[in-house]
């Protein structure tokens, strides 16, 4: 009986070392299980994830364009506006005019982002170096684009400001520049160079 009954717990023991294996053995293998679903589900969510992220960068890099450039065309036509109608009032020639309303439009837009960085707490110093790397390639092709126009519609400079001839010429040509120079801002902005240097102080 004292045989036995020592069998019996030893084969009771034994049957709890099976068991206990077969318990770690399944708790391994939920765990590599639950590893490799894990594993796989992160795979399968990141794909999507890094796609989604770098198709809203490019949606971000549009629109950023887009304000960049609306902000450039905002000080350019206030230049532009003023320098033609100073030039027209007095009378000057449509160089001169030209020149006038160019230098105007280079001074009103390093202007507005120069506030914008003095804002940001750049000294004015700073600030300038900023509007030059931000702004100036921006202006000049708008300016390009802006004057070419104006001189190449016959009477536009001419017109004089009380006729729709000048400022549906200015309108157009304002308009034409800002769609020219999306593009040019987005590409710049790309490679962290024109106004990305301006958001990078703004954030």
């Amino acid at each position: 009986m004292d045989h036995a009954d020592h069998t019996d717990h030893a084969g009771h023991g034994g049957g709890a070392h099976p068991h206990g294996g077969v318990r770690l053995g399944g708790h391994d293998h939920t765990g590599t299980g639950s590893g490799g679903h894990d594993g796989s589900q992160g795979g399968s969510q990141g794909g999507p994830h890094d796609h989604d992220h770098g198709h809203a960068r490019g949606d971000a890099s549009w629109r950023t364009a887009v304000q960049a450039t609306l902000h450039c065309l905002t000080g350019c036509a206030i230049g532009e506006v003023l320098g033609m109608v100073i030039g027209t009032a007095a009378g000057l020639h449509s160089g001169a005019t030209v020149v006038l309303s160019v230098a105007l439009a280079f001074v009103f837009g390093y202007a507005l982002t120069m506030r914008g960085m003095l804002k940001a707490g750049l000294n004015l110093r700073q600030a300038l170096k900023v509007a030059l790397a931000a702004d100036t390639v921006s202006i000049v092709v708008m300016e390009i684009i802006d004057n070419t126009v104006m001189v190449a519609v016959p009477g536009a400079m001419d017109a004089g400001l009380a006729t729709v001839l000048f400022w549906a010429s200015l309108a157009f040509s304002l308009a034409l520049a800002f769609v020219v120079t999306v593009p040019v801002n987005r590409w710049m902005i790309a490679r962290g160079r024109g106004h990305a240097v301006a958001h990078a102080h703004h954030h």
